[in-house]
């Protein structure tokens, strides 16, 4: 055999079996795109599966179906919080008109403002009867105070929002629209056992040893009484109270 023949004879074997490896490399073996080849080196080199698809474009349907799992979700969460809060109102509202039915002198009564289950007016008709408070509103024919709640989405494990209504009250812890000064009522403060009873007593309470007393006519220069500024002055406190505490300092430190 010519040395021409041996080396055509050597060619066709390396040829013939030639790595799979470089097979790859030319892009002829069963690897496919350049895509999928780079995929299956990655691979060799210790890349993980996850890693090595992440790696690949992602697809518009895949994303937006991400997107639309993730709306659902939060759409359930929105609505098992919903149920949260009516279910615990609903308990709440029979248990006090029960009370209400069964004593002929409640502490307060509770009613519905415009049929909301989420907004409440409360009338308190009794509060510590050797107050200052107590005889302002036996002085001037005032029945009860009014109290104004609206109970967020979050509730029970939010606080509801409270003001005074009527009759303007000075001091007690009372602030301007009527909002009220209590650390129960403040996220911080708050804790979802709490009823709407523990809140109305625990401010019958407080606007007393606050020595709340009925104003006798506005002040010259008196703000806005609404929902509006009692809500912009609750904001005000509990940023207050976040920042330096809850701590009332004696009177001699200022």
């Amino acid at each position: 055999m010519t040395s021409r023949s041996k080396e055509k004879v050597a060619a066709a074997f390396r040829k013939l079996f030639r790595s799979p490896e470089k097979l790859d490399n030319d892009g002829a073996g069963p690897s496919g795109s350049p895509a999928r080849r780079g995929l299956l080196r990655r691979h060799r080199d210790g890349v993980s599966p996850a890693e090595a698809a992440a790696s690949l474009p992602s697809s518009p349907g895949a994303t937006s179906l991400v997107k639309k799992k993730g709306s659902a979700a939060a759409g359930e969460v929105r609505e098992r919080a919903a149920a949260v809060r009516t279910r615990r109102l609903m308990k709440e509202l029979k248990e006090i008109q029960r009370l209400q039915e069964n004593r002929p002198d409640p502490a307060f009564t509770v009613e519905l403002v415009n049929d909301n289950l989420f907004e409440w007016h409360v009338r308190l008709h009794q509060i510590d009867p050797e107050s200052e408070l107590a005889g302002d509103l036996r002085e001037l024919h005032i029945p009860n105070i009014l109290l104004h709640l609206i109970f967020p989405e979050n509730f029970p494990f939010a606080p509801p929002f409270m003001r005074v209504i009527e009759p303007r009250i000075e001091k007690g812890f009372v602030m301007e629209g009527g909002a009220i000064c209590m650390e129960l009522l403040t996220p911080r403060g708050w804790a979802s056992a709490y009823t709407v009873e523990a809140v109305v007593m625990q401010f019958a309470a407080s606007v007393v040893k606050g020595q709340g007393r009925v104003a006798r006519a506005p002040p010259r220069h008196s703000r806005e009484f609404s929902r509006r500024r009692a809500e912009e002055a609750f904001r005000s406190l509990v940023k207050t109270h976040d920042k330096y505490g809850w701590v009332t300092p004696a009177l001699s430190d200022g």
